[in-house]
């Protein structure tokens, strides 16, 4: 728990603190603070006490209380220019968005080397509470704390409600979104999976042929759609629509003859003027035509 003098503002009101704490820790009478803090005194902090018993005597210089001591340290170590800073800083001190625990500390920290700033505790509360965001800032003035302890506590407890409050419809909005996502997936994959399965019942069904839109029925014969008696069908080409006599195909024209000719023992036979021997496209009345 020593203190040198050399470490600033900030290390003055941690050890204020810690003797403060001691004190309590260890039921340490009144009139023994002085000399309890005293001992922890180190460097150019010891110095400057002993200077000071030597000035006023070893009975005045003891018999002193704690919050003349730490007045007269503050006097010593806090210059006049940095105390009026850290009084500008505490008197526009706020709460950071929902940060109170990081305001609670600072402002504790301030208000004990701003001690002039508070002459009453409910100055102190005063100010704190005026710290607060609008949030929470109406509950806690119509709660009338009367103490730091009470204040704290009280703004403490609404700023946990609120921070709750904030994060469970976060929480629902992320649920939901991802549930959305989820179903949007499902839904696509749903829909690939149907037209795949639509293509492939389709090629099954039509054999990879084009489906008949029309209106003329389907012979049983033939097995294509039409009106009447079925139309020729070619033996030489094997398409719908002239004979083999009227086919153009040359080459699948002399297969055909060979096929029902030749390969079945007869003479070739021309399809223009029924004479056997030649094929049609050597008939001589073609010819002479």
């Amino acid at each position: 728990l020593p203190f040198k003098g050399t470490e600033g503002v900030a290390s003055l009101s941690q050890w204020c603190e810690r003797m403060e704490s001691v004190f309590h820790i260890r039921n340490c009478a009144t009139e023994n603070q002085v000399k309890f803090a005293t001992c922890t005194l180190h460097s150019v902090a010891l110095t400057w006490w002993n200077t000071h018993v030597q000035t006023v005597g070893h009975e005045a210089a003891y018999g002193m209380s704690w919050k003349t001591l730490m007045k007269m340290m503050m006097d010593k170590y806090c210059p006049r220019n940095e105390i009026e800073k850290l009084e500008m800083e505490l008197w526009e001190l706020k709460v950071k968005g929902t940060d109170l625990a990081c305001y609670t500390q600072r402002f504790q920290e301030l208000a004990l080397l701003c001690r002039r700033m508070f002459s009453e505790e409910s100055d102190k509360v005063g100010k704190y509470v005026g710290g607060l965001p609008d949030m929470i800032h109406g509950s806690v003035v119509a709660s009338k704390p009367k103490t730091m302890q009470e204040a704290i506590k009280i703004a403490t407890e609404l700023m946990d409600k609120k921070v709750c409050t904030f994060a469970e419809p976060k929480t629902a909005i992320k649920r939901k979104f991802e549930n959305t996502s989820r179903t949007t997936r499902n839904q696509q994959q749903q829909h690939s999976n149907k037209r795949q399965n639509t293509g492939r019942v389709y090629t099954a069904a039509s054999g990879g042929k084009k489906q008949y839109g029309g209106s003329r029925p389907l012979c049983a014969k033939c097995n294509y759609h039409h009106d009447g008696p079925c139309a020729p069908k070619c033996h030489n080409c094997n398409k719908i629509g002239h004979s083999a006599s009227d086919c153009r195909s040359v080459a699948n024209t002399n297969n055909a003859n060979n096929q029902r000719g030749i390969g079945s023992g007869q003479k070739l036979r021309c399809y223009e003027c029924v004479v056997q021997g030649h094929f049609r496209r050597e008939c001589p009345k073609l010819k002479n035509n």
